[in-house]
């Protein structure tokens, strides 16, 4: 059985093969999540309460959001300690669907 430990510090991803071009779509669809995917399209990695503070969210707000994106397979979260480092996934985006991150972003 996976100690609680293992469990909090794997954050599952979508490989790229299943990426799903309306899931995306949709996710992205969302006003404040495509602001979030344009702030992260610098390539700087964020930390969760930059993102918030950046986007004026609750805490809890923000996190659904970013839910949302990594599950869609949108942005990639790595564990820091306590904090959570969220960037975009921008190579295996534009490897599965080129052009995307620039009609989003531009």
């Amino acid at each position: 059985m996976p100690t609680q430990t293992s469990t909090r510090e794997k954050i599952p991803h979508p490989p790229v093969s299943a990426f799903n071009l309306a899931t995306i779509l949709r996710t992205v669809g969302d006003p404040v999540r495509l602001e979030i995917v344009r702030v992260l399209s610098d390539d700087e990695p964020r930390a969760c309460n930059e993102l918030q503070d950046l986007l004026g969210l609750p805490a809890s707000t923000c996190s659904y959001h970013l839910r949302l994106l990594r599950e869609a397979g949108v942005t990639r979260t790595r564990a820091q300690g306590t904090l959570r480092e969220i960037s975009l996934r921008r190579d295996d985006l534009e490897g599965r669907f080129p052009g995307l991150v620039d009609v989003l972003t531009g």
